[in-house]
């Protein structure tokens, strides 16, 4: 039951209670670097294995296997110690990320350095290898998501583990490795630019400042890495939605999202289809404080007027009943329950389209009657669906065109060519224009972490 009201898709409004945060994400961010466009396959993308050959560690993916693979040639000492360098800086500043500096041990890797500088092959290789058994340890718990609060609505999205070979070759594909460490080229861009901003800020001098970047970095480690696919990233913190394609937002707009006693919840999977035409089956609680009362006020007028059905159940075959049989008066009191469901037309609070996604929440991303909400500084008005500010260019972006309905009737179901994936974030910490944003807590997701004023 506890996932049924988000299922009935609730729209209760709600009073605004947080100020709108700056935008988050610039249009101009650039693609991460090292990175060529690949080409994209859907299926290994939603199977999460770009970049790694097998979530299970075989011989052949080892760090040793890395180097065998390249007749022994050294990846960090190749070009000079700068690489070197950028990575053990990297790592003395782990903090950042939730992560104990010291079990990268920092500095036995600058003495292992040092010790290369005598050019003797032997050392050379030795703090090589270290430096990449470093890099691979620090790079496999960045991709742990498991402490990061989200659902993974579509098992498909969840990613696989990289092996130490293929964290190593792509590292190895990057034309400055020194760029690759600097731009965290291995971790979607908001990541690397929320961190490396925060650095320069010197946040890691305020204890709690340095705690709440390192948890909002924590939910930006489920964003994906950027080989030039198209993916949805909302962020409920700033009521946004971002559309993704060849390592860059192409395009963003408002959204309404839920309200602090329904949060929209930290979510990934994937858009499948597109519903037209759809119906608004609404919960329970809503029928109770909105409709019964005016039924109760006004009589059937105004539920014909509005296109309300009355149906036997929440099954998947449910009756039509006649609405005049139901005690109205029982309803809005509470003591007794029945489903509604609006049919569509311009009154109906889904709007012209909703975009499905699978999970047990009964999320989903929808179009609105109600565009008036999106004047509001802040949109936390919904049951925990989003509510899209211009639903048809979303569906532009996804299916390159904006899909019709044949005739009116409803729930005209559109399938995507491939799912594209989307994840609800939420970031209360971000980098704009090299400077740390920071938004209000609204769903009490950081734990009372202190505020660093923007700077």
């Amino acid at each position: 039951m506890a996932s049924m009201r988000n299922q009935r898709a609730g729209l209760r409004p709600a009073r605004a209670l947080f100020r709108s945060g700056l935008l988050a994400v610039t249009l101009a961010a650039a693609p991460a670097v090292g990175h060529a466009a690949e080409p994209f396959s859907s299926a290994a993308y939603l199977a999460g294995t770009a970049g790694s050959s097998s979530a299970a560690l075989g011989s052949d993916q080892t760090v040793a296997a890395f180097y065998n693979a390249r007749e022994r040639r050294p990846l960090w000492l190749a070009q000079g110690p700068g690489a070197a360098e950028q990575l053990i800086a990297l790592l003395a500043s782990s903090r950042l990320d939730g992560l104990d500096p010291d079990k990268f041990k920092p500095g036995s890797l600058e003495r292992a350095v040092r010790s290369a500088d005598s050019g003797n092959p032997r050392a050379v290789a030795k703090a090589d290898s270290l430096l990449s058994q470093a890099f691979v340890n620090y790079v496999r718990q960045l991709r742990d998501t498991s402490q990061s609060g989200i659902v993974y609505g579509d098992p498909a999205v969840r990613p696989l583990p990289a092996t130490p070979r293929a964290i190593l070759e792509e590292a190895a594909r990057a034309p400055d490795i020194a760029g690759y460490v600097q731009t965290m080229g291995w971790m979607n861009p908001l990541y690397g630019q929320l961190r490396q901003t925060a650095l320069q800020q010197n946040v890691l001098a305020d204890r709690g400042a340095a705690d709440l970047v390192a948890r909002n970095l924590q939910r930006a480690r489920v964003l994906p890495v950027d080989r030039g696919q198209k993916y949805v990233v909302v962020d409920t913190a700033a009521a946004r939605l971002y559309m993704f394609e060849g390592g860059r937002p192409v395009d963003s707009m408002k959204v309404v999202v839920g309200k602090p006693t329904q949060p929209t919840p930290l979510l990934a999977s994937a858009i499948r289809n597109v519903v037209l035409n759809p119906y608004w089956n609404v919960p329970d609680d809503l029928t109770a404080e909105r409709i019964a009362p005016r039924v109760v006020g006004e009589g059937m007028k105004y539920f014909t007027s509005k296109r309300y059905q009355v149906l036997s159940d929440w099954g998947d075959s449910p009756r039509l009943l006649d609405a005049r049989t139901i005690d109205w008066a029982a309803v809005r009191d509470g003591r007794a329950q029945v489903r509604v469901r609006q049919l569509p037309g311009p009154d109906n609070a889904m709007g012209r389209m909703k975009f499905t996604l699978p999970n047990d929440l009964g999320i989903y991303l929808h179009d609105t009657n109600d565009p008036g909400k999106f004047d509001e500084a802040a949109r936390n008005f919904s049951g925990g669906c989003v509510r899209l500010e211009a639903a048809p260019r979303l569906a532009r972006f996804l299916f390159g065109k904006r899909p019709t309905p044949k005739g009116q009737a409803p729930e005209q179901k559109v399938e995507l060519p491939a799912p594209i994936p989307v994840y609800m974030t939420y970031l209360t910490a971000t980098a704009q224009d090299g400077t740390l944003v920071f938004r209000d807590d609204v769903y009490h997701r950081d734990g009372g972490a202190a505020r660093l004023a923007s700077r």
